[in-house]
């Protein structure tokens, strides 16, 4: 029962607590479904009044944008139309500037519309078409104008800028200020300055800046004869032309600068002094004026014209005008000077004053040229114009250029040292008056001339700058290098073809060779100061012109022992000379040698030295001579007839080859050289003495033979005796008696 009290009273402790717990679960059960309906009423009602409004205020903002622009295209569209009309009136009071103005100002208007997207109005299109025409209108006025304003009467234009042609340009500028405005104010400033305004003044200046070149700067560089006539009226200033008789072929550059300098001072003072204000590129607003503007566009042109029209033409030939360059260089100092103070040119030094103040190094390099010129036409010239050449001939030197009064001393020097130079030499070294002469003999005139050419150019070096000299020096050794490379070349087929030419070609190179052993010394006073180690010579170019002189000659020399062994070749080996027919042959064949060497005899005769002349016929003959030996010590048989016919036509050989050798054109002062033909002809005794046993008998061959001490032994051997004696003689006891005699 106790028990039982315990636990009725916790359970009926218990109790009340679980009836209060349950409670709050209803309660709190109560609150979420109040949560819950109030969340669905703010999810659906209220949420729902919001989305409109955010809708609404966007839409509001939307409109409120495009009202905007709207309205910013109406203003743009209100102010392209305002700049249209304003453009209007100030175009018909000639207001260019203003004009000019409300079209650019038309123009960005256009431009803000175009650029706006998903506002393509069709109305733009017509506004562009409108803006279009009226910018050629106002073009159109303007250049009216600008014509007005310069007016150039040209000639037709089929003419081309003739001197005659020229003559009839003229430039009229309607620009004179009146007394009251400045020439800013005036209808030239606001004309070019609208074109500035539309961009156009570039493209209307360059058209000037040719017409001006084409028919006023350039023919006053090019004829000299052409003087500027200015005239100045009430309302229009006159540029035009008169033609004097020139003094000169080439007017002198001071001359030229005046000219061109009176034309740029008119232009500036009528037409090209007006202030621009350009469109500013870099933000800095810029004046410039016209006169920069056009002579950054013709500046280039100008001066390329004076420097090869003028200065060029200036430059002086000999060195004693050098001093009197000066003044040009002067004149081109003030004529940039004057320039630049108008403002046609804004940089220092330009090419034009470089190439004047640079004289003397276009001076050496046109004194090069034109020696170089010189000696390339001389040596592809004729060379079978001639002329002698005797022991004592020297090169003709020019008289020296008087010296300027500085040079005067070292100028002295230097010609008392040409004359007397050679006779210096003998005495210092005691050299007999001729080792230094040449053989008598022809050679081509050009080469006399390229000679002189190369003595009157080191005289002009050294009386140059040291720069010069050297220039100078150096072309010298350079017109020898020339010969050697262009001659051979230029003149092989003659040289190979014509034996006269190949003796002058080789006379030639002996006589320059000669002339170089030497052409230093004469000079090397002057000129081994500047080049260093004394290398003011020509001795290292001596072998190579020797060289090239005795391989011409020597070729030819081949061909004309060629062309004698092939005629000799049809001579039928001189076998059975009893048969008429092989004798006739050979005796053509022998009179055609004859004839040949006869007529060389001729070609050569007065243009080699005699020695070489002599050498050369003798060389010739021999070869004759020599083939005609061979054949006939080879023959193994030979008749009396034979040996009768072989005889003869040796002996036309012996009488009439020394008849070939006509060195000089005095005939009786060849007599001497045909009587010594044996010196020159190596196997003349051979022949001799062959033609001595085609008529001996036995006894008379070995008398000649004389135990191999005889004369016979002398030319022919054991052997070629013994096969001679076989062919001439039966066999019997006396042959073979003479055959042992011969060993």
């Amino acid at each position: 029962g106790e028990v039982c009290n315990m636990i009725n009273k916790k359970y009926s402790e218990f109790l009340p607590s679980m009836q209060s717990a349950e409670d709050l679960v209803s309660q709190v059960d109560g609150l979420s479904s109040n949560i819950d309906l109030l969340k669905a009423g703010i999810e659906n009602e209220v949420q729902r009044d919001l989305n409109v409004a955010v809708a609404e205020f966007a839409e509001l903002k939307q409109q409120l944008e495009r009202d905007t622009l709207v309205l910013s295209i109406l203003k743009k569209l209100q102010e392209f139309d305002t700049a249209i009309k304003e453009y209007n009136t100030a175009l018909l009071e000639k207001k260019y500037v203003a004009a000019a103005q409300q079209l650019e100002k038309a123009r960005s208007s256009l431009k803000m519309l175009e650029s706006r997207k998903g506002f393509e109005l069709k109305i733009l299109k017509a506004l562009g078409i409108e803006l279009t025409v009226q910018t050629q209108n106002m073009l159109y006025h303007l250049g009216e104008e600008w014509q007005k304003l310069a007016a150039w009467k040209l000639p037709p234009s089929k003419e081309g800028s003739s001197l005659e042609s020229v003559m009839h340009s003229e430039l009229h500028l309607h620009t004179v200020p009146s007394k009251e405005e400045d020439i800013a104010g005036s209808p030239v400033a606001s004309v070019l300055q609208a074109f500035a305004v539309l961009g156009e003044l570039h493209t209307k200046l360059k058209i000037f800046g040719q017409l001006l070149l084409k028919y006023i700067l350039k023919p006053l560089i090019s004829y000299p004869s052409l003087q500027p006539l200015t005239e100045e009226q009430s309302d229009v200033f006159i540029l035009r032309f008169k033609s004097e008789e020139p003094n000169l072929d080439h007017s002198s550059p001071m001359e030229v600068f005046n000219k061109i300098k009176l034309i740029f001072e008119v232009l500036h003072k009528y037409l090209l002094n007006v202030p621009l204000d350009q469109p500013a590129e870099d933000k800095k607003e810029r004046r410039v004026t016209l006169a920069e503007l056009l002579g950054d566009m013709i500046w280039e042109e100008l001066s390329d014209c004076l420097i090869q029209n003028c200065l060029v033409n200036s430059i002086p030939t000999n060195s004693s005008k050098l001093e009197q360059y000066i003044e040009v260089i002067k004149s081109t100092e003030e004529f940039e000077k004057a320039l630049k103070n108008m403002q046609f040119l804004k940089g220092d030094t330009t090419d034009l004053l470089k190439y004047a103040r640079n004289v003397n190094s276009h001076f050496a390099n046109k004194k090069c040229q034109d020696v170089i010129v010189a000696a390339r036409n001389l040596m592809t010239s004729e060379i079978h114009n001639t002329v002698k050449i005797t022991p004592d001939s020297s090169v003709a030197l020019p008289k020296l250029p008087d010296p300027a009064a500085g040079d005067h001393l070292k100028m002295q020097k230097t010609s008392k040292l040409l004359h007397n130079d050679m006779v210096h030499l003998e005495n210092e070294t005691k050299l007999s008056q001729y080792t230094f002469s040449l053989p008598a003999c022809r050679i081509s005139s050009s080469v006399e001339k390229l000679m002189e050419l190369a003595y009157q150019t080191l005289l002009e070096a050294t009386a140059s700058t040291d720069q010069c000299c050297i220039q100078l020096f150096y072309s010298v050794r350079n017109i020898f290098q020339l010969f050697y490379d262009v001659v051979p070349t230029y003149h092989k087929e003659n040289l190979q073809k014509l034996p006269q030419l190949a003796a002058l070609h080789h006379n030639n190179c002996m006589y320059i060779a000669h002339h170089l052993l030497t052409l230093g010394h004469q000079f090397r006073y002057r000129l081994t100061n500047i080049l260093c180690d004394g290398a003011a010579t020509f001795v290292d170019l001596v072998p190579g012109f020797r060289r090239l002189g005795m391989e011409c000659f020597l070729a030819q020399m081949r061909v004309q022992k060629g062309e004698i062994l092939e005629r000799l070749s049809s001579a039928r080996n001189f076998s059975n000379m009893d048969d008429e027919e092989n004798y006739c042959a050979a005796n053509k064949a022998i009179r055609q040698v004859l004839h040949q060497l006869k007529r060389l005899g001729k070609v050569w005769q007065d243009v080699l030295p005699v020695n070489v002349y002599c050498k050369a016929m003798g060389t010739l003959l021999n070869t004759a001579l020599s083939e005609m030996v061979t054949r006939i010590a080879a023959l193994e048989d030979i008749s009396a007839e034979d040996a009768d016919r072989l005889y003869s036509l040796c002996r036309t050989m012996v009488e009439e080859g020394p008849q070939v050798f006509t060195p000089l054109p005095e005939d009786d002062k060849n007599k001497k050289y045909q009587e010594e033909v044996p010196v020159y002809v190596q196997k003349w005794m051979t022949f001799k003495e062959l033609m001595i046993i085609l008529q001996a008998n036995l006894q008379e061959i070995v008398d000649q033979w004389a135990d191999g001490k005889g004369p016979l032994a002398a030319e022919f051997s054991a052997a070629e005796v013994k096969s001679l004696i076989r062919a001439l003689f039966q066999n019997t006891e006396r042959r073979a008696a003479a055959l042992a005699k011969i060993k």
